[in-house]
């Protein structure tokens, strides 16, 4: 290194901004950087040489207790949350006199106006949205001193005593009526599907019995036509013996005999031939 140069180290985390007789000549990234003094020499001048450096990393800023009016007239005590990062050094160093007191009153207005467009009721039932409008609010402002805002949160939400209590009470109702909301939903789900059940049993139940009544049916169906069937079998068998005894009246004898041989056996039998049973009975005299 000269004599006449001295020596800087810029930071992966920060970055250099070259100025040369205070005019901006290049944005310096990490790395080491020889700075050349001035030389005392009559008649000779070089350009005074500075370099600022710039931190860019992501960081926070708080803005504390801001008394806001809500849009019905509520007075209410907010903080809110920013994390960003300068992302153009340039920008951020010549575009405002300083980003950060920049950015505290663009977030501060941007608060005021999300604030003053809503009442309390839906600061407390949606308080997302006014962390979103005040990242939407600032977001295009901040990029043009180059800043990159990550997320703008609202840390704290202070109200009024009295009103801090009267809110307390409506929450503790709100949540009670809640409560009583669920329960009676549940009971009535659960009604539902007790008669959702009952209805099915019946309806199962007047199947099955259908069922079985036309099962029956088709049985006694069956039945009757196997029936008919055997009495017009044995019919049609009795036909043909007949037939057959007609052709040939010696088996028809036969079979008379088998049946009087049948009929000997059993003692209280009795058997009429040539007269009738008036006439066998009539005493002679």
């Amino acid at each position: 290194m000269s004599s006449f140069a001295r020596e800087i180290i810029i930071k992966d985390t920060h970055r250099g901004l070259w100025y040369e007789d205070g005019v901006l000549k290049r944005v310096l990234e990490a790395g080491r950087y020889e700075i050349p003094r001035e030389p005392w020499i009559p008649f000779l001048r070089k350009p005074k040489v500075e370099v600022v450096i710039v931190d860019v990393r992501e960081r926070d800023l708080t803005i504390k207790n801001q008394e806001i009016l809500t849009a019905d007239k509520v007075a209410i005590r907010v903080s809110v949350v920013v994390q960003f990062r300068v992302t153009d050094p340039r920008a951020a160093l010549h575009n405002v006199a300083s980003y950060e007191d920049r950015l505290y009153s663009d977030v501060q207005l941007a608060a005021r106006r999300s604030l003053a467009s809503m009442v309390l009721e839906e600061i407390l039932t949606n308080r997302n949205r006014l962390s979103e409008d005040i990242l939407q609010d600032v977001k295009e402002a901040a990029a043009g001193y180059g800043v990159a805002i990550g997320r703008a949160d609202v840390k704290d939400l202070v109200f009024p005593g009295n009103l801090q209590e009267i809110m307390n009470r409506v929450l503790a109702a709100d949540r009670n009526s809640q409560a009583q909301i669920i329960d009676a939903r549940a009971k009535a789900e659960t009604q539902r599907i007790d008669a959702q059940s009952k209805a099915e049993a019946t309806r199962l139940a007047a199947e099955a019995e259908s069922q079985a009544r036309r099962l029956w049916e088709e049985t006694e169906a069956q039945a009757a036509a196997l029936r008919a069937t055997a009495q017009f079998k044995a019919a049609s068998e009795l036909q043909k013996a007949g037939a057959i005894y007609r052709d040939n009246p010696a088996l028809l004898r036969l079979e008379e005999l088998r049946a009087m041989r049948e009929l000997a056996q059993n003692a209280n039998a009795r058997i009429y031939i040539g007269f009738d049973k008036h006439t066998a009975d009539k005493p002679t005299g």
